[in-house]
């Protein structure tokens, strides 16, 4: 006769990622490339349920290890429950994060017709009426998002490339920067968690043999680093940046959005971009780069 113990097996908490944003911002895209990667994927899921389907993926004793839920303003009146979901989550011991989806209204107008489907919150209205409630209604969800991905400039295959950096790694511990170049004449890019302008240093543009070059090119590189205050202000923001990250995994936010603008987004701010993913890098943190603007001109 076997001795009963009483001892209970622990659940094994799967990796929970909520899925969410605005409609026609490229969910489903999303949601497909986590299901690529081997993510249990469930569309138009009630947020009242999050807790159930994390405490089923529990009882499948890491046989489902990793959950990604789709939650949207779809689910109607339940939708308004979806902070008290993570909450429930979260005293649960799981430690869920969400991913939203932007885009601009004119982008998402657009996306609409050419699908030819209205709104779910349209009603008799306009379909801007309907993007207009939607906004308002994530605006709160949107603030303490883990990861904001505009795709008003993304087509499907780049959105789905900025998912599989973003979730490919198998190692969370520490925090995963990117690191954006911009042009400021092209727009502040709306999913950055820091913005940092370096238009104070001179403008290779002005250097006749530098303006067809690129901040990638190393004698632009060596212009814009080499000017008065520049390794000050790339050592400055550096260490800034290594307090944050900590902070930052403290809060539980392991994915951050920086942003460095110049004027075109080709010179100044790609070459500081380059170097500051080189020294994070050195100092063990992941980084990626992405150049939005360069090529525009």
């Amino acid at each position: 006769m076997t001795e009963d113990t009483g001892a209970t097996t622990a659940p094994h908490l799967p990796e929970l990622v909520i899925i969410t944003g605005m409609s026609g911002a490229g969910r489903s895209t999303t949601a497909n490339v986590l299901e690529d990667l081997g993510w249990f994927v469930v569309d138009n899921l009630p947020p009242e349920l999050l807790p159930t389907l994390a405490e089923l993926g529990g009882r499948a004793q890491g046989n489902v290890p990793r959950i990604a839920a789709v939650v949207d303003v779809r689910s109607g009146s339940f939708f308004a429950d979806l902070t008290r979901a993570i909450d429930e989550l979260t005293t649960g011991g799981n430690d869920p994060r969400v991913v939203f989806l932007e885009a601009s209204d004119d982008v998402l107008v657009r996306r609409h017709e050419a699908v030819r489907r209205p709104h779910p919150l349209q009603g008799d209205g306009l379909l801007s009426d309907g993007i207009a409630r939607e906004r308002e209604m994530l605006r709160d969800l949107r603030a303490d998002a883990d990861i904001i991905i505009d795709t008003s400039n993304l087509n499907v295959h780049e959105l789905s490339a900025k998912v599989l950096q973003a979730f490919h790694e198998s190692d969370r511990s520490g925090l995963h920067a990117t690191i954006i170049s911009f042009g400021y004449k092209y727009g502040l890019p709306v999913d950055a968690d820091l913005v940092v302008d370096c238009r104070f240093l001179p403008n290779p543009h002005w250097v006749p043999e530098l303006r067809p070059l690129t901040g990638r090119d190393a004698p632009v590189s060596d212009y814009v680093l080499g000017q008065p205050g520049a390794e000050e202000f790339v050592e400055g923001f550096t260490r800034l940046l290594t307090v944050v990250s900590e902070g930052y995994l403290r809060e539980g936010k392991r994915f951050a959005t920086i942003a460095v603008g110049c004027t075109g987004g080709k010179h100044r701010s790609v070459a500081v971009t380059e170097e500051l993913a080189g020294r994070l890098r050195s100092a063990g943190m992941d980084v990626a780069t992405v150049h939005r603007d360069l090529g525009r001109e």
